[in-house]
């Protein structure tokens, strides 16, 4: 099993990318962020043959997408929107006990407490599902630099929206209704390990960047997964694709 998270930051600029991509990479689960596009304006090259999809997007601005191949999980999912959605943010999608979600994280530049207030929701939500027996997965851009590793030093601002100790303890307050960040299960403490790069002074190509995005595991997922990496190397976004894999039960 394989799920894959990309911010693409516009996906008509990056149809060919995100095709080429995914034709390479044959996830079971794709999540997307930062679509830029309503329904509509989806390239017809990035809407899979085989699998179930939801997009949910505003033009112009934000947007997510999920989409489970056909078959993968023996049932077919039931897409739907937290309470809390705001800005086309997060869709999920259900498949028996499992909860899979696409997630954008605003950025809090224009609206930091409006960030507070979806994280803390976030959080809410995922301790429900976790309280009703439900295994969850949240994959996508948090916009929140976990620890200061997830920072590259030349980039660390202690007062830097996405680098603040509140923000920090609002997502250690998702971690801990029961999710594992799989990135640092695997690379605990790889202090290259980024996802997002600022797009000047050549800073991807130097590596100097910020960890913002993630796969987060419940135990019943995370106890089986086999890896968690970044493609640093694929796509002109300023974000990388994570993709995880684990081995079915």
């Amino acid at each position: 099993m394989k799920i894959a998270t990309w911010n693409v930051n516009g996906i008509r600029a990056r149809a060919g990318q995100v095709r080429e991509w995914l034709d390479r990479e044959r996830p079971d689960v794709v999540c997307l962020q930062e679509l830029k596009a309503e329904l509509s304006q989806i390239p017809e090259e990035c809407r899979l043959a085989g699998y179930h999809e939801y997009w949910h997007g505003l033009k112009g601005y934000s947007g997510v997408s999920l989409q489970l191949r056909k078959g993968a999980f023996g049932a077919d999912p039931v897409y739907g929107h937290p309470p809390f959605d705001r800005e086309a943010r997060i869709v999920q999608a259900e498949v028996g006990d499992l909860v899979v979600a696409s997630v954008y994280v605003p950025n809090g530049g224009k609206d930091y407490p409006g960030k507070l207030a979806f994280l803390t929701q976030l959080s809410e939500w995922a301790g429900r599902l976790r309280a009703e027996g439900r295994e969850l997965l949240v994959c996508g851009d948090l916009n929140i630099a976990r620890t200061e590793l997830d920072v590259h030093p030349k980039e660390r601002k202690p007062n830097a929206i996405g680098q603040l100790p509140e923000e920090r303890v609002l997502f250690e307050t998702l971690l801990g209704t029961g999710l594992t960040d799989l990135g640092r299960t695997f690379a605990s403490d790889d202090p290259g390990l980024f996802t997002w790069w600022a797009p000047w002074r050549n800073l991807r190509a130097r590596n100097i960047g910020w960890r913002i995005d993630y796969i987060l595991g419940s135990p019943g997922v995370a106890s089986r997964a086999t890896t968690c990496v970044v493609r640093a190397e694929v796509g002109t976004s300023d974000h990388a694709p994570v993709v995880a894999e684990w081995v079915e039960r």
